[in-house]
């Protein structure tokens, strides 16, 4: 790769499960992640982070970026350069359940599409990416297509595995009714997903699983046609009781939002809580949260996800 090749990527946030779609149906949310990745004729890696996780995120070789550039290039037998730049600005919390690492792999397996694009002279219409093999790859190095499908194509997707290449995630894109807003309740406190998933129990009755696919069947008529049925629909049994001893708050919390009337779910693995408004109670759910030490978002639905910008030149930043 020549020296000064520049892509900068845009990856909107998150939110998976919404209620009853465990693993398998994801929203994207307005809230991006922006990277500029570049290759350098000074060897090694750099890593320049802004905004959320500043502090936090590795600079090194264990950056999620980074790995997941890595992973993209050996899925497409593409050598690395020896030089690499990543300068990051982010806006999606960390460790929130609003696909933070969902957004930073689907940003590396992007840039590396460009980057490689652009050593091999190679365009993709309308000077995009595949966005199919960024959804398998993504969901792999992920472990679920949840988060990760959405922040691909943006919307509401759902995601499951071919029945006859388990490496293919399959997706559909869902149209979101317009009158479905979505908040999101911000705590303070952090969590990571492996905790969040620990306390899950390995098996879960016939019985449960049958409430909970009706529920999920529900809640695709009720997010696309029917905002009417968003409450009954984003009722849940597999999840967000069971990981109540991981956030209290946020279950509480999530229990006053319903008890109110509001379609109110656990956001991804937590412990953020996502509501599922229309305009005539999303004054009302938003009142809730002004009440309270939890910080409230309008993020809006993205109808578009992941975008590739193709740079000329080695001295462009991240955009304001």
């Amino acid at each position: 790769m020549v020296a000064g090749s520049a892509v900068r990527v845009r990856v909107p946030a998150s939110s998976a499960n919404i209620g009853p779609g465990f693993d398998s149906i994801g929203l994207a949310l307005g809230i991006w992640d922006e990277c500029l990745v570049r290759v350098t004729a000074e060897p090694g890696l750099r890593i320049d982070v802004e905004g959320e996780g500043a502090g936090e995120v590795p600079r090194d070789q264990l950056n999620l970026i980074h790995r997941s550039i890595l992973a993209a290039w050996q899925g497409l037998g593409v050598r690395p350069p020896a030089g690499l730049h990543l300068s990051c600005r982010n806006a999606v919390p960390h460790c929130r359940g609003v696909g933070s690492s969902a957004t930073s792999i689907v940003a590396g397996v992007v840039a590396a599409q460009g980057l490689s694009d652009i050593a091999s002279g190679r365009q993709h219409p309308g000077g995009g990416f595949d966005r199919q093999f960024t959804n398998n790859l993504a969901a792999a190095l992920e472990g679920h297509p949840d988060n990760s499908s959405a922040s691909v194509f943006g919307g509401m997707t759902l995601s499951w595995t071919d029945d006859l290449d388990p490496g293919q995630i399959r997706t559909i894109r869902l149209e979101v009714n317009p009158g479905v807003i979505p908040l999101v309740f911000l705590p303070a406190a952090m969590l990571s997903t492996a905790s969040a998933r620990a306390v899950l129990p390995a098996q879960v009755p016939h019985a449960t699983a049958a409430r909970n696919s009706a529920r999920a069947g529900l809640l695709v008529e009720a997010v696309t046609r029917r905002p009417d049925l968003l409450l009954a629909a984003t009722r849940e049994w597999l999840h967000q009781e069971q990981r109540r001893p991981a956030f209290p708050e946020s279950m509480a919390l999530l229990d006053d939002l319903r008890g109110q009337g509001h379609a109110a779910v656990i956001s991804g693995a937590g412990p953020s809580v996502l509501v599922l408004s229309t305009a005539g109670q999303v004054a009302d759910a938003r009142a809730v949260g002004d009440r309270s030490v939890w910080r409230v978002l309008e993020p809006g639905i993205p109808a578009t996800g992941a975008s590739l910008e193709r740079l000329s030149t080695s001295r462009e930043r991240p955009s304001n």
